[in-house]
């Protein structure tokens, strides 16, 4: 018996871990794959590649403003109900974006997907509820490495989409993708959260409890600038191969491969120094890899000739910075509020997004150099993110100091 309940508990987490991975693959899939399609875009809507690109940086907002409801719901009916809800909306805005001609409307469209992507939030809360300890540290490391290799593929998937059915057939997929995940969520998961029963009102104390905590927002906002660095790369990624340097999509998707390797080197990394320091040492050195990225970033461009190789050299640098300090920020934060992990994944997940999606869109706004735009934000956010982890230190020491303090009058 015993035997028998091991061979299933091994099987569950092999479940979840896969259910967990595709749940990542689509959570990045509506942003990437469309990056060799714009061209195409721009020439069906009758736009510029500029506003393709703005389109991407709205889409991360609107799965941020979606969060903020679906990970608290979630602590109250569960986290299945919601996931598959999320998914039957994003598979109706995909088909909408497939069927419309008009660019307002495709907006429209993206946005009603996004409100469904939302749910991929959730990927954090059933890791919480699911895994424990260095197991579940382990895990986030995977989640963020593979992120990053479904980045880097997914340009080429879109290149071959492209080249095969159009602009159309990432969302094809993107539907077919959803309809497997929502099939294998019906019949992985159980519904027997909650484990808070909220009220309304508590709902609302929920995000007031997580949010005027210094740490966790802190911790977030560390994540959150990481996750700009690369985002913002990845929205003006286009712009920099395909525009300006005229590298065909295939040449495109090809230097985001070499990009992904930076996220598994990254992923190996972490894992290294997630048995050998604290995690805010973690977030220190992946920090301090990211404010290396933007200096040299800033050094090409000032003294090279803009090339793919000036351009990538910093990003390979930023990645592995951003996939070491990334998953121990997020750690940090989940294990201040174990009892609402729904509200502490949708509260950081949307100061992500946010960052992510506003960031992303003023370098894209950028009416000139791209390349030491990217460097300046990047130096500016490491910078700001450094200086939280310092504050984050020093706060615990004088926490530390007076506790020792109290019990030695006592």
């Amino acid at each position: 018996m015993r035997e028998e309940a091991t061979v299933a508990s091994t099987r569950q987490r092999r479940g979840a871990v896969s259910l967990l991975l595709a749940m990542v693959l689509l959570g990045v899939f509506p942003l990437d794959v469309l990056l060799p399609s714009f061209p195409a875009l721009a020439e069906h809507f009758a736009s510029t590649q500029a506003d393709i690109a703005l389109s991407i940086s709205l889409f991360a907002v609107g799965i941020a403003f979606a969060q903020l409801l679906i990970g608290p719901l979630s602590d109250v009916i569960g986290r299945k109900g919601l996931l598959l809800a999320g998914m039957g909306v994003s598979i109706l805005g995909a088909t909408g974006c497939v069927l419309t001609s008009d660019y307002t409307l495709f907006m429209a469209f993206r946005i009603v997907q996004a409100m469904g992507c939302g749910c991929f939030v959730l990927s954090q809360a059933l890791v919480q509820d699911l895994f424990e300890g260095e197991e579940r540290d382990r895990l986030r490391i995977l989640l963020v490495t593979a992120t990053g290799v479904f980045i880097s593929v997914s340009p080429l998937a879109g290149t071959v989409l492209q080249a095969t059915l159009g602009w159309r057939g990432s969302f094809w997929l993107f539907i077919a993708l959803a309809a497997v995940v929502m099939l294998k969520a019906w019949l992985f998961l159980d519904n027997s959260r909650p484990v808070v029963r909220n009220t309304p009102v508590n709902f609302l104390q929920a995000y007031r409890r997580v949010l005027t905590d210094f740490e966790f927002v802190a911790f977030w906002l560390i994540s959150a600038f990481a996750f700009a660095c690369h985002f913002s790369f990845i929205v003006v990624s286009p712009l920099i191969f395909m525009d300006q340097l005229q590298l065909s999509a295939y040449h495109f998707s090809l230097i985001l491969l070499i990009y992904g390797a930076a996220y598994v080197g990254g992923g190996v990394a972490a894992t290294l120094l997630s048995r050998r320091i604290s995690p805010g040492q973690q977030m220190v050195v992946g920090l301090s890899l990211i404010l290396l990225a933007g200096l040299v970033m800033l050094f090409m461009a000032r003294y090279l000739a803009l090339s793919a190789a000036a351009v990538l050299i910093p990003m390979l640098i930023c990645t592995a910075g951003t996939t070491i300090a990334r998953p121990a920020a997020t750690s940090r934060a989940m294990e201040l509020f174990p009892r609402n992990a729904g509200t502490s994944a949708s509260a950081g997940s949307t100061i992500i997004f946010i960052c992510g999606g506003l960031i992303s869109a003023l370098v894209s706004l950028s009416p000139n150099n791209l390349q030491a735009t990217l460097g300046y934000w990047f130096v500016l956010l490491s910078c700001i993110a450094l200086a939280l982890n310092r504050r984050i230190s020093h706060r615990a020491s004088l926490l530390q100091a007076r506790d020792m303090a109290a019990s030695g009058s006592e």
